[in-house]
C-alpha cells in the first residue's frame, strides 16, 4: 500500500510528555505555584507588575519617574465583583439581592454623581465663531 511511504508510526516509547517536549523547547520557562491560572485577577496584576519592573529598569528620564504612580499589588475594586448604575437606588437593589443569596456587606468605592477630576480641562480648545456659541 502507498500510504506506508509517508505514514509513520510511533513507538510507545518515543511519546513524550508535554512537559519533555518543554523543557527542551521553550527558553527560561519557569511556574508560578502562588499564582491560579483559574484566578484571572491575579494573573492581569502579574502582568502590570511585570510591566513596572521593565519601566522602572529601563527609564533614565528622572521626570518620567517621578511622575509614575506607585505599583500596588491589589485593589478593592479589583479583587471583588463591583457595580456602577445612575439609578440612586442600586444600594438598596444590592442589599436586597445580597440578602436573598445569604450574603450582606458593600462598600462604596465612588461618588454619587459623575464628576471630572480636578485636572480635567474642561474648556474646548476650538474658539468660538459666528453661528457657534
Amino acid at each position: 500500500m502507498r500510504a506506508r511511504e509517508f505514514l509513520t508510526e510511533q513507538e510507545l516509547q518515543d511519546v513524550h510528555s508535554n512537559l519533555d517536549i518543554l523543557n527542551l523547547a521553550l527558553q527560561n520557562g519557569y511556574v508560578i505555584p502562588e499564582l491560579s491560572n483559574s484566578n484571572f485577577y491575579q494573573i492581569y496584576r502579574f502582568g502590570v507588575a511585570v510591566a513596572a519592573v521593565r519601566g522602572e529598569q529601563g527609564s533614565e528620564d528622572q521626570v518620567q519617574q517621578k511622575d509614575r504612580p506607585e505599583f500596588k499589588a491589589v485593589n478593592l475594586m479589583g479583587t471583588h465583583p463591583s457595580v456602577s448604575s445612575p439609578d440612586p437606588n442600586v444600594g438598596k437593589l444590592i442589599d436586597k439581592a445580597l440578602a436573598k443569596v445569604g450574603k450582606h456587606g458593600k462598600i462604596q468605592i465612588s461618588t454619587e454623581n459623575s464628576q471630572e477630576m480636578k485636572d480635567t480641562y474642561k474648556t474646548s480648545p476650538v474658539k468660538a465663531f459666528r453661528g457657534y456659541k
